[in-house]
């Protein structure tokens, strides 16, 4: 049997053992019964980052999602299977120790029979998490560990009960219902461009893509697009966040942009008649971009217009409400964050 390992860092415990918050302690159980159940009737936030979030200086957006998973009484799971990185799920929890958080959970599933045969305790971290994190590496990696699972099950049950889910590159990747699973650079949309699989489908009317600016790819998601128009497609910039509320609204955080096409109205496309490689012809396309403090009405397609506000640096733009700076001594960053 593969293995399955659950880790679990309190500062609480470290503190009963005289251990700085520097020491790393794991332990195989937790007392389930000493955690509230949570009863929530509506689907938790969804917070979709473009990957390469600051994880070391004021950590905007990996403070607001703390905050919306419950604060200071936060229980975190953090989910790392995407990555190739043994320690990626491990330093996410220090950083979300570092942040005040009550209990972080590592569920370290490496492969689909770790996944297949997770045990209940697995399945009892879900169950009493306020917010998962799943972080970067590849989403193909994800989609086919994940797909069909038990886990992914829990994962989608939960999220309607109330947990809060981002996903940070290969992560926000997978929030979709059509999944971008691979594909290639470049602003132009071109037949075979992008290859699509099945995500969690938390978000089911988005296709989402990441890491967008930095990596040029627009192209590649006007491509999924042009397959179907149906969906919104969301291009998120890195360091930055899509945060959607409700099922029905998405507003941004961070230092980018968050890109949103409507291809609703596409009167045009040839895609399906060009060769591979060939550039698609698309008219009728409807482009959003959104930075800090804009939203954007999901059903009915619009784009809310902000309220008047002072001017921020990029480096310095915040959102409303976002949780209170902090400081003090930093973690080391987490290295890997990949996304195809």
């Amino acid at each position: 049997m593969s293995e399955l390992s659950l880790l679990s860092f309190s500062d609480t415990t470290r503190g009963e053992l005289g251990m700085p918050p520097g020491i790393r302690f794991a332990k195989r159980s937790l007392d389930m019964d000493l955690l509230p159940v949570p009863h929530v009737t509506h689907p938790g936030m969804l917070i979709a980052i473009g990957g390469a979030e600051d994880k070391t200086r004021e950590r905007v957006i990996l403070r607001y999602f703390l905050e919306a998973s419950g604060g200071p009484d936060a229980n975190v799971v953090v989910l790392a299977t995407a990555s190739e990185v043994p320690e990626t799920g491990e330093r996410y929890a220090d950083l979300f120790l570092s942040l005040h958080a009550e209990n972080v959970e590592v569920l370290k599933i490496e492969t689909r029979q770790d996944a297949l045969e997770a045990r209940e305790e697995a399945h009892d971290l879900l169950e009493y998490a306020t917010g998962l994190f799943i972080t970067g590496g590849s989403q193909l990696k994800l989609s086919s560990a994940l797909g069909g699972t038990e886990i992914a099950a829990a994962i989608r049950r939960r999220h309607a009960a109330g947990m809060v889910v981002a996903g940070t590159s290969a992560g926000a990747g997978l929030l979709s219902e059509h999944m971008i699973a691979m594909g290639d650079s470049g602003s132009t949309p071109r037949r075979r461009l992008v290859h699509l699989a099945q995500g969690l489908g938390l978000a089911p009317d988005l296709i989402i893509d990441q890491h967008f600016r930095r990596r040029d790819r627009l192209g590649r998601l006007l491509t999924a697009l042009s397959y179907n128009p149906t969906p919104l497609g969301v291009g998120i910039d890195e360091d930055t966040a899509a945060i959607i509320t409700g099922g029905s609204e998405l507003s941004v955080l961070g230092a980018g942009a968050v890109m949103v096409v409507d291809a609703a109205a596409l009167r045009y496309t040839d895609s399906h008649n060009v060769h591979r490689g060939q550039p698609i012809a698309m008219l009728g396309l409807k482009l959003d971009f959104l930075t800090t403090g804009c939203r954007y009405d999901l059903k009915n397609r619009v784009g809310i217009v902000p309220p008047p506000m002072v001017h921020l640096d990029p480096i310095d733009r915040r959102a409303p409400e976002r949780p209170p700076v902090l400081t003090e001594l930093q973690p080391a960053a987490v290295a890997e964050d990949g996304g195809e």
